[in-house]
This record gives structure tokens, sequence and C-alpha cells, in this order.
């Protein structure tokens, strides 16, 4: 039996040109394939087989990917320029681009499906996520809805393209007939992916003349707002809806939000909190939450008048708050993401540690903790060790009331960790 090839070692194999090009990958990470992975880092690709006629794989097209062995494991999206090489779309080897177009359509509208309960004859909620990523089985590919306008992020070389996008907004279009359809980049991902900016107006528009940019949408019977041409991410992050939900029906007291944003959880505490705090580093974030507390007095505790904000590091104040005595009955947690990557997961954690050690010294007792984490690379059991840690050296016994996720419009598939990234943990701190 001749010896398995190494990751070094290149196989004499070469992709004929009706066939396309391909790319080898180690053993390690076909065995993660097989397993329901679907990136392959460039450290994983031991060669690169172009097609007869061109000198590498064209950045954005579909290869075959092949094992150590030689055996296809399926068609990929292959990236020039990202750390993760390969993102898989289909088991079939050979994928043409007609063929993968087909998936699209047909995985796009098998989303949309799933999404039908959540929308469908709400008056109390109409944004959700509508395409997930790798979690829908469209890898590079995000979608989400504002009331009646559609915003679509294409996150590869791969999918950035004109072919995917006339598919996606003919499908987006038959589907909920919005008043627009915009592109948004990401613009730390269009560098890695060394993707141009896509075309400054809509992908559709059914006012063409003056596209509809801003609108207004209803999350749990409140509304926000949503500029597509603001630069500005959604306040109400929507894979935190039912969370919002959850966090005001434990929520009593004075409360405090800190990493408000937007105002997503404040003003859900306002309904049931006679005074509340958000706190934020960013200014702009902050006019567009006072702008939401406006739209909103009407659903709130005294109208609304017991909310204020502040502009402030939340560290920071939080040290400041702790320092002074300040006490509450409610305070809510939900930073950015600490680590970005797995070397920074040791960070991470004790960046967890200090800011729950601090809310947790702040409680009353019987107070509500509503405490979240958006970093994948820190997973449910260490989040909660952290927190768990705090307590420990805060000298509070925390009681668990509800260990929850992402909304369902985010769904978690169990062999893909990196759609298992939000915890959010309700505490009550005795």
């Amino acid at each position: 039996m001749p010896k398995p090839h190494t990751p070094e070692q290149k196989l004499p194999i070469a992709a004929p040109a009706a066939h396309g090009p391909a790319a080898v990958i180690t053993r390690r990470a076909s065995d993660k394939l097989r397993t329901g992975s679907l990136w392959v880092y460039r450290s994983d690709v031991s060669q690169l087989i172009p097609a007869l006629e061109t000198a590498e794989p064209v950045p954005g097209s579909l290869v075959t990917v092949l094992d150590n062995r030689g055996i296809p494991v399926g068609t990929a999206l292959y990236s020039s320029a990202s750390q993760i090489t390969l993102r898989m779309v289909s088991a079939t080897p050979a994928l043409t681009r007609e063929q993968y177009l087909n998936d699209v359509r047909e995985r796009t509208q098998q989303a949309l499906a799933l999404r039908k309960d959540i929308l469908a004859g709400s008056k109390e909620t109409n944004a959700c996520r509508l395409l997930f990523s790798e979690a829908d089985d469209l890898p590079g590919i995000l979608a989400d809805r504002y009331n009646d306008l559609i915003l679509l992020q294409l996150l590869t070389q791969g999918t950035a393209q004109d072919d995917v996008r006339a598919v996606l907004t003919e499908v987006l279009r038959a589907e909920y007939k919005p008043a627009a359809i915009w592109e948004r980049p990401d613009p730390r991902i269009r560098e890695l992916e060394q993707l141009t900016p896509p075309a400054a107006g809509p992908l559709f528009a059914s006012a063409k003349k003056t596209p509809k940019a801003a609108t207004e949408f209803t999350l749990n019977g409140l509304q926000f707002r949503y500029d597509a041409a603001s630069g500005q991410k959604t306040g109400a992050f929507l894979d935190q809806r039912l969370n919002y939900r959850f966090a005001a029906h434990h929520a009593h007291g004075r409360a405090l939000d800190v990493c408000t944003y937007q105002g997503g959880f404040a003003l859900h505490l306002a309904r049931v909190c006679e005074r509340v705090t958000g706190v934020d580093a960013s200014r702009a974030a902050l006019e567009v939450a006072d702008a939401n507390l406006e739209l909103n007095r009407a659903h709130l505790l005294n109208n609304g008048e017991g909310v204020d904000w502040i502009e402030a590091d939340a560290f920071e104040l939080l040290r400041e708050y702790e320092a002074t005595g300040e006490r509450f009955g409610t305070i809510v947690l939900d930073p950015p993401a600490f680590a970005k990557s797995k070397n920074a997961t040791e960070g991470a954690l004790r960046g967890y540690k200090e800011m729950n050690l601090r809310a947790i010294k702040m409680l009353e007792p019987g107070g509500t903790l509503v405490t979240c984490s958006c970093s994948h690379h820190v997973p449910l059991a260490d989040f909660t060790a952290a927190i768990a840690a705090a307590a420990a050296d805060a000298g509070r016994r925390v009681r668990i009331i509800e260990t929850r996720g992402a909304a369902l419009d985010h769904p978690e598939i169990i062999t893909l960790p990196e759609t298992i990234y939000l915890k959010c943990l309700i505490l009550e701190v005795l």
C-alpha cells in the first residue's frame, strides 16, 4: 500500500480544463470537512491545480476540492486573499457556475421559508435575518429585512459577483416586494477579501428616481430607525430580539444598560423600569438611541422620562460607579466581541470577568444581571466560568434564571461552531 501523501508533498494529478481548477487539502482539513465544517484555511491547502488555460484559479471561482489521496470531496468557492481559502458549497465535485447559482436560488427559498413564522402577520416584529451564510448553506451571503428594506452583504470573492446579486435580488423581490434592496459591504471583510466597493445605488428600488434608504422597523412592539446610507450598523441587533424581550421580563428597579449602542436593551427595559441609563462610547450611536427613544415614548413607563444616555468607556464608568456606591436592580452587559481570534481568548475572559465582577458588586440583593458575549471563540462553558469567578470574588451567590442564545432567525448548526456565537445569561444576584 502506498504511503499517504504529507501536506508538503504534491500529488501527481492535474485538473483537465473541462473540469476546471482544483485544490488539494491536507488530511486534517478533509477530516474536518467530513465532520461538517465548511471552511479550509490557507495553511491546509497543499496544492492549487489550475485549469489548463489559467496560471492559477481565478479569485472567486469554483474549485473541486480533493483530499490528500486525490479523492474529490466536493466543490468550494476559492479566495485568493482570505485566510479562509476555500468555502464548501457542495458535496458534488466539479460543480458548474450554473449549478451553483441554482443551488443559491433553492437554498435562499428554503431559508426564507424557515423565517415565515417570524414575519407572517405579526404586528410586533417586521425585521429579521433572512439569510445567515453557512448556517443556511449559503457561505458568504447575509441578508436582513428591516420592514420594507432588505440589506444584503456579499462577503467573499465568489459571492460578490453580479450573477449572485441577480439571483438573490430576484428571489427576495418575489418573496417580500420590498421598497428597496441595498448591498451593504462590511469594510473590514471587503479589505480582507480584496473586494471592490459595490455600486453606490440600490440593487432594486420600487421608486427608481428616489430610492428609499431609511425606514422604521418594529421589534417586539418597539420602533427603531434604520438608514442604509448612514454608515451605521442597526442598533437593534436582530440576533438579540428574544433576549431583549426576556431581559425586560426579568428586569426591575433602576436599570443600567452597558454598551447600549442604539438603545436595544435600554428601551425594552424602559417598559418596566422607571429609571434606565444607557451607556456607550459612541456619541453617534447614542444620538440614534435618543431618536429611537422619541419613537417609543408612548410605550414606555412615564413616557420614557426616566431614560438617559451617557457617553463613556464601559470599564471606566463601571469602576467609577462601583467606587461611588451606585446600586441597581438590573444591569445589562452587552459588549462587542472581546475575542476576534483564538489568541485573544485569554484577554477576553479577563475582560468579561472584570466587567461582570463590577456589575455583580453594584446589584442590589435579588438584582437581575443580563450578561452577553458575541465572541464565538469563547464557548459558553468558559464564559460561564468567568462569571462564576467574578461571583466568587464578589462574595455573592448567583442563580441562573435562563441560558439563551441568538434568535431563531440566526440558526445554530451543531457541526458549525462559528454559528454558535451568542451567549446570553440571565442571572439573579442574591
